[in-house]
């Protein structure tokens, strides 16, 4: 299987560090956050890894070459231009042409959520993307229907609301920064350059399936600021 890791964001939230470094490389307890996902996406039986980069792009590639993991790991360099999830994805799309679904994940997240049970689920439903979301306060959240099909987006801030069909609305639940594809979604990527999957995914949701994936009783952190390393040291070892 095989998954692509989403390092080339300026991380401007986890300033001053990534004044210098960039966000990938942030530590928790003496292992970056590239470290812990690598070897959190291998005991799920990942052995091929993709890791898109642009900030401080060599210290990612040098951080590489000088810590082997039992996983092939190839570069997605971005460093002419930072393209967004969406962009950076579809990019990619040489990456994942076996035809199998993929996982996508944010960097900067870190989780002990059993992502085996998100694997099953996408197998079996056969979506064309399952999200992991979660009950938790968010700036931000993705709208569901009673079958956890994907009907729109929130900002929780202004109110702002993405969705053609409001009276669908049964949960709403925040993102968890974990994306199972269906490759066959590279065919459906109209955008070109910069752009965010978020978006893409707002425009395929009525043709296509988009699915939820709620998850719980685990550990999930968003470590995008300097406090949260401080939060995110108390919780994994």
């Amino acid at each position: 299987m095989k998954a692509m890791l989403l390092a080339a964001g300026l991380g401007t939230r986890l300033k001053p560090f990534t004044n210098h470094h960039p966000k990938a490389l942030a530590i928790v307890n003496q292992k970056t956050l590239l470290e812990r996902n690598i070897v959190y996406l291998m005991k799920y039986g990942v052995t091929d890894i993709l890791v898109n980069v642009h900030h401080f792009a060599d210290q990612i590639i040098q951080f590489l070459h000088t810590h082997p993991f039992d996983v092939t790991i190839s570069i997605s360099d971005e460093q002419d231009q930072v393209l967004e999830t969406g962009g950076g994805v579809k990019k990619a799309a040489w990456f994942f042409k076996d035809g199998e679904p993929f996982v996508l994940m944010n960097v900067d997240i870190l989780t002990d959520f059993a992502l085996d049970t998100m694997l099953q689920h996408h197998a079996l439903h056969k979506p064309l993307v399952t999200l992991a979301v979660s009950d938790r306060k968010s700036s931000r959240c993705f709208l569901f229907n009673q079958d956890m099909h994907l009907v729109g987006w929130k900002n929780n801030a202004s109110g702002e609301i993405k969705c053609t069909h409001p009276e669908s609305i049964h949960a709403e639940y925040s993102f968890s920064g974990i994306h199972i594809i269906d490759p066959t979604i590279f065919r459906l990527l109209t955008q070109e350059g910069k752009f965010s999957i978020v978006d893409s995914y707002l425009s395929l949701m009525e043709s296509h399936t988009i699915l939820g994936f709620k998850h719980a009783n685990c550990n999930l952190m968003d470590v995008g600021k300097p406090e949260s390393i401080l939060h995110a040291e108390q919780i994994f070892k």
